[in-house]
């Protein structure tokens, strides 16, 4: 019976005459460590998206709500297309990014809003009316963090809902109640003051993202690094980036009121405004000093257009009201 040692020397012994520690072993383990050092910047370049194509479009059922459409659209897009990234684990490459899953979670803020209002305001005949399921569930799931994997040690250790899970979910419920609306089976209400209390809550939460870039400018301008400043840029622009197509849609979903208040005109200028922002993409974001001549300060313009926007905003709800 021959002995696990004399197996194992006459392995070796093999190994050294052929060669294969030399020829196949070592090309294995550098293959490998060139595979690890490549993985997380060759997977980060290929999951990297700043989607902010001003002319994306979606499609209405006839008789449904264009701005429902465009909402499930961007989720659709963001979540199944692109896949979310926010709540990437660590051994994935998305987990190294910031800028990608801060414009992500900036879009679906400005979806949620948009949700909260359909159900509050726009799909329901009087605010005493019963709310619509499928809104009520949409508003509701879009509130979800945007950064919950499977597991979500902080509340248990059980598996649980996915971000991209329940956005899907949103999406889904949106598209039923667009459904629904084409049939003649829920509420678009095209009145104007329920656009005008839609446009103040827009105008308020653009005013809270102006807040933020304050504070941060005037704490932070002039430093000679800023991490910080460019997920604050990318969370705005995605917000800026979901309400320009929200609010594009609505002009049309709208456009009875547009015309009989006569602000065409106002309102033309209100989306430039927003695509303006929502199209801005520095390749480094820059926080420079506010009276600085050399580095720029990205946050600074960015914020002109959001101010902008907003002021417009007010505009337009105040002749809403008249």
């Amino acid at each position: 019976m021959v002995s696990i040692s004399e197996l194992t020397s006459g392995f070796t012994d093999r190994i050294r005459e052929g060669g294969w520690l030399s020829k196949v072993l070592l090309p294995l383990i550098a293959v490998i460590l060139v595979g690890a050092a490549l993985y997380y910047p060759v997977g980060m370049a290929l999951t990297h998206t700043i989607d902010d194509d001003t002319a994306f479009q979606a499609e209405a059922p006839e008789g449904g709500s264009r701005s429902v459409a465009i909402a499930a659209s961007v989720i659709d897009r963001e979540v199944n297309d692109y896949r979310w990234t926010a709540n990437d684990p660590f051994f994935l490459p998305g987990a190294a990014l910031d800028n990608m899953p801060n414009y992500q979670q900036g879009i679906v803020s400005s979806l949620s809003r948009f949700a909260i209002e359909m159900s509050d305001q726009i799909g329901r005949t009087r605010g005493s009316s019963q709310v619509d399921v499928d809104l009520d569930k949409a508003a509701g799931l879009l509130k979800y963090s945007g950064t919950v994997w499977v597991f979500d040690f902080s509340t248990s250790l059980a598996p649980t809902a996915t971000s991209e899970a329940q956005y899907r979910a949103a999406m889904k419920a949106l598209k039923s109640y667009n459904q629904r609306l084409a049939e003649g089976q829920a509420v678009f209400e095209r009145r104007a003051d329920n656009l005008q209390a839609t446009l103040e809550r827009i105008a308020a939460d653009l005013g809270s993202s102006s807040a933020v870039i304050e504070r941060h400018v005037a704490d932070n301008a002039g430093g000679f690094i800023d991490f910080t400043a460019d997920d604050i840029f990318y969370r705005t622009k995605g917000r800026i980036y979901g309400y320009y197509l929200l609010l594009r849609e609505l002009g049309f979903d709208y456009a009875g009121v547009l015309q009989e208040k006569s602000l065409e005109s106002a309102w033309a200028q209100l989306m430039h405004s927003l695509q303006s922002g929502a199209e801005l993409q520095p390749f480094v974001v820059a926080n420079g000093g506010t009276e600085g001549q050399i580095v720029p300060n990205h946050l600074l313009n960015q914020g002109f257009y959001l101010l902008r926007a907003r002021t417009q905003l007010k505009e337009v709800s105040n002749i809403l009201l008249k």
